[in-house]
Formats: C-alpha cells, structure tokens, sequence
C-alpha cells in the first residue's frame, strides 16, 4: 500500500460514502430514493470538486442533500490526506513517518518538517475565507431569500467558489447576479485564493504581517510564489481582454450588456474557467471561439497546493521556459534566475503528456456512445471534468449513461492527478543502476 495508492483509495472510499448518502431518502426534494448514477455522479462531482451535475442540485437535493454536496466540495477541496490528518489531530494522536510522507507527497512540499503546523495553517486559512465569503454574500442573499435562506445560501456559495467546485443552488447558476459587482468580486476572489494554493497564501501573509509591524527583515519568495502568481495574474489580464474582445459582438451573453457589465462579465468568465465553474453567462450560446478559449484556460487550471485542477500553471510555465530555451539555443532552463531541475522538467512533460491522452481518450468514447453531439461540446465537457472546473454547454443531464460513466471517470483522473494514478497502478519506481548510451534523434 504506497502513499499513492492510499491517496487514490481514499478518495474512491469518499466518492463511496458520498454516493450512499446522496442516495437516501432524505437527500432529494420528494423524500424518494435517489437515483444510483446521479448520486454517483454528484458524489464524484463534489468530492472531484468539479460542479458539473446532470441535475439541478437547488430543486433536486433537499437541504441535506445540499449539505452534503457542500461537505463532500470541502473534503475533497481540502484534499484526502489533509482532512485525514486533521481528524487524527483533533483526537490527539499523533502521526507517524508515513503520514508526513503522504503530506508530502499530496501538498507535493519539499520537505516533512512541520507537517502538523502546515495542516492546522491550511484549516484556518479555509475558514476565514470561507467565512469571510459567507458575510460577504450575505447583502446579496438575505434581502431577497429571508435570513435563514439566505445565510444557507451565503455558506454553500463561498465554500464552492472557495474550493472550486462550481456547484449553484440557482438553476441559472449565477446569471441572476451578473450586474452585482459584490457577487461577481467576492466569488472571483474565493476562487483565486483558493485556486494560487496554501503556500503562496502563507507567504504573502508573512510578507503584509512584516511590512505592517515595520519590520526590517527581506522576504525571499519561493520561486513557486513567483510563478503562481505572475502566471496567474497574466492568464486573468489576457483572459478578460480575450474574452470582452471575443464575445462583445454576441447578443446571446455580452451584446446587449451595458459597458460595465461587459466587462465584469468578461472578468468573471476569464477567472471561473481556471477550475471553478460558476457562470455569470449562458455556457451554451457563447461563439465557438469563446468556447475553446474557455477550453484552453480550463486545461491550464489552478496553481499546484491549491483546491483547483488542471495542467497547473507551474506546469505551464515550465513548458513555456522549455521551448523559450530551446528557441534561444541555450541548455539550461531558467525561470527568475533559477535553473529547473531536470527531474521537474520531466514531470511536467509528463502531466502534459498525460493529461492530453486522457482528454483525447474520453472525448472519443464519449463521441462514440453519442455521435448526435457537437464536437466541441464534447470536447467542452470532457475537459471540463478533467480539469474539475464544472462548466458546461448545457448537454450533462442529456448524455448517455455509458457517457456520464467516462465523465466520472476522467473526474477521478483530473483530481488525483495523472501521475499520481499511474504511480497507483505502477507502483513505486525502484533504482536501477544500469545507464544507457546516449543517441543523436531527430525531433521537430
């Protein structure tokens, strides 16, 4: 049983109980038993922290239906060996080599040290964005639903946009709130965070708490914070000139929109694809270039460390500073004066590598067991579940069963991570001392 395998077990184990508990009773509206495939495909989707759903989950689920959904975003948000540790702390055991390798491995740190301290930070940062959130749609939702309703309404939005999960209690999901500037901004702002990851959180809180007491000390940033964040803000800058630039011509979503809605339109549609999946827009009438705009931010994803999906933005640049080298003839990969080990380089050409056979592998199943449907829907959902953002064109309820049985499967795929999957199924790799000749190949 290696690390990877418990990982992957675990979240199977979750996907499981989700399913049993979304399957009773007193999980849907009408008080009947749920449907296996719904429930297993909500399930998968909330602990997946994907959204996407073949049901409306505001009229469909009861509030403990509801609730669970919120619970199984949280879990899965928060990782599998991450809400494992945490219980074994709140019992006061205390936990062995093992563990602090798995945390290593699932945090994907450079280090063992600190784990515990690490995993208590990542809970409190949870709660105070999320509760934060949570007072923050409160205007928004209290005046229109009542208190009660409200607040409930309030929680569930900010623990899904916080773990980037995308699920709505609206059955337009947040289309009703596309002029409100205080949804669009705290929505977009939980998905950020969420999505940059732990570590560039913590250090950018170390950075404020020093420059507020006057201390003199320079902060060294970790060259993940500079990549997750420079990255990051370029891809939301590109995406929200693309996308206004793209769809301002479209009366179906940013036509008949006034000036400032056109551009929080564009803004929320150029963050939520970064795994998120609420939609200020109708997914389904946007031009076949904004879709496969929306397609290509949502295969970048989210920063790794964080409660998105997706290539990874780290693995983005890597490959970016990879061609960038090869093109200037030099041999060492450099990114902010530092050189990319080898072994990183690897891996993400392997991320890459095998998150495209997978993309291409669930896009022509599911092109075989439903020819009626549009190529780039296909393509739309299938990366969308991949890269557990959520978003769809409107076909999710309507494709078949075989269909929603790969989505669910590329779910699982897209959020234990390729590697990891293989790494399952392969089992640990063992050294070897033999080394090869070297060959001259052809490439390009």
């Amino acid at each position: 049983m290696t690390v990877a395998r418990t990982i992957c077990l675990g979240f199977l184990a979750m996907v499981a109980v989700g399913t049993i508990l979304l399957m009773m009773p007193f999980s849907t509206s009408n008080g009947t038993w749920n449907n296996f495939i719904v429930a297993l495909f909500t399930s998968t989707s909330a602990v997946c922290v994907t959204g996407l759903s073949v049901v409306d989950p505001g009229t469909y689920f009861s509030f403990w239906g509801q609730f669970f959904i919120a619970l199984l975003a949280q879990i899965g948000g928060l990782g599998y060996m991450t809400t494992t540790t945490f219980l074994i702390l709140l019992i006061g055991r205390k936990f062995d080599l093992r563990h602090k390798i798995a945390i290593q491995q699932a945090l994907d740190r450079p280090g063992m040290s600190g784990s515990n301290q690490v995993i208590r930070s990542i809970i409190a940062i949870t709660l105070i964005f999320e509760i934060t959130g949570t007072f923050l749609l409160l205007p928004a939702f209290v005046p229109k639903y009542g208190w009660s309703q409200g607040l409930w309404l309030a929680i569930f939005h900010s623990v899904n946009a916080w773990n980037n999960a995308g699920f709505s209690l609206f059955k337009d999901n947040l289309i009703g709130y596309q002029s409100s500037a205080l949804v669009a901004f705290t929505i977009t702002a939980l998905i950020i965070f969420g999505g940059i990851g732990y570590q560039v959180i913590m250090e950018m809180y170390l950075w404020l708490r020093d420059r507020f007491i006057n201390k003199s000390r320079n902060i060294i940033f970790s060259l993940d914070f500079k990549v997750a964040t420079m990255t990051t803000v370029v891809l939301l800058l590109l995406g929200t000139v693309l996308f206004f630039g793209i769809e301002i011509r479209n009366p179906q979503t940013f036509g008949n929109l006034t000036f400032r809605d056109q551009l929080l339109a564009a803004w929320f549609q150029s963050v939520t694809p970064r795994t998120a999946g609420f939609n200020t827009i109708d997914i389904g009438k946007m031009t076949n270039a904004g879709l496969f705009l929306t397609i290509a931010f949502m295969f970048i994803g989210a920063s790794p460390g964080g409660t998105g999906g997706g290539m990874k933005t780290t693995t983005l640049r890597v490959l970016t500073s990879c061609t960038k080298t090869i093109l200037q003839g030099k041999e060492e990969v450099l990114l902010y004066e530092r050189k990319i080990a080898t072994s990183l380089i690897l891996k993400a050409v392997g991320v890459f590598v095998g998150s495209i056979t997978t993309v291409i592998i669930s896009t022509i199943l599911i092109s075989i067991t439903d020819p009626e449907l549009d190529f780039i829907q296909i393509l739309f959902e299938v990366v969308s579940a991949f890269a557990t953002v959520g978003l769809s064109t409107g076909i999710t309820g309507n494709v078949s069963i075989v269909a929603k049985l790969i989505l669910i499967v590329t779910m699982y795929i897209g959020r234990v991570g390729v590697l990891v999957l293989m790494s399952a199924l392969l089992g640990d790799p063992r050294p070897t001392r033999i080394h090869y000749p070297e060959e001259n190949l052809l490439v390009g």
